[in-house]
């Protein structure tokens, strides 16, 4: 039962690695692109934020793990079935609304996952996320406000708005989704049972939509398998140019 719950812990540190560094990696795409300078600064913010979250939880993975992988191994190194976030992070930018709108429904989740995870007495999980939810307060309060603005915009604004929310809503329930073997860990006090979080992550998302203007999308079923390998072909060309440069020149040092 040992080596079953330090797999476990690996793969939970994975999980919240991996979803910090795929949605940073989005992020950075916006550079040079936001539809407004100051847009374009707080999107890069943003990605910064997640690239800092996401290696100290790769580093404590690897940490955990004990086979001498840092967060730049893991970074770099992994192939695409071995990544283990969440199919809503790794879906492509599309529009600005569809980047708000990913980023709003990801971020409230998130916040309400590191509040929780604070309390925690695994204390290096802890750690990270205490510092972790005071950007990602940010993240979400700033994406609600576009949610707002461009749902109780134009109408063409509501319309890119709707078409977003839709593109995303398909991946909410993964983020809710208790994998095999952590059942445990949130009885051992390694993690936080995510569903959990759902009455939570509805009440602030439907207050949000009720100043907007909006309705929730109807989605007759999610999409999971994220968080045990099964990814879209999205990330694939993600991480193809990601890992470029660390995989052409392995033994290359900054």
């Amino acid at each position: 039962m040992g080596e079953l719950l330090q797999a476990a812990r690996v793969q939970h540190a994975l999980r919240l690695g991996d979803d910090a560094l795929i949605l940073g990696q989005r992020l950075g795409e916006w550079c040079g692109h936001a539809p407004t300078l100051e847009v374009d600064l707080a999107l890069a913010n943003f990605g910064l934020d997640l690239i800092g979250q996401a290696q100290h939880f790769l580093g404590y993975a690897g940490i955990v793990e004990g086979v001498g992988r840092d967060a730049d191994a893991l970074a770099f190194r992994r192939d695409v079935y071995d990544f283990r976030n969440c199919l809503l992070v790794e879906q492509p930018n599309g529009d600005f609304a569809r980047t708000m709108a990913r980023q709003f429904l990801f971020s409230t989740w998130q916040y309400l996952h590191m509040q929780a995870l604070v309390s925690l007495p695994d204390r290096k999980i802890a750690e990270v996320a205490e510092k972790a939810v005071k950007e990602v307060d940010y993240h979400a309060g700033l994406s609600g406000d576009w949610i707002v603005r461009l749902g109780d915009g134009t109408e063409e604004s509501q319309r890119r708005m709707i078409a977003g929310l839709a593109w995303n809503w398909r991946f909410v329930d993964e983020l809710f989704e208790v994998q095999d073997g952590e059942a445990d860990l949130v009885a051992a006090g390694f993690a936080v049972d995510r569903a959990s979080l759902r009455p939570a992550w509805d009440a602030a998302v439907d207050a949000v939509f009720a100043r907007a203007g909006l309705e929730r999308p109807q989605v007759t079923r999610g999409i999971t398998g994220g968080r045990i390998g099964r990814h879209s072909e999205h990330l694939g060309h993600l991480l193809a140019e990601m890992q470029f440069l660390p995989r052409a020149y392995p033994d290359a040092v900054w």
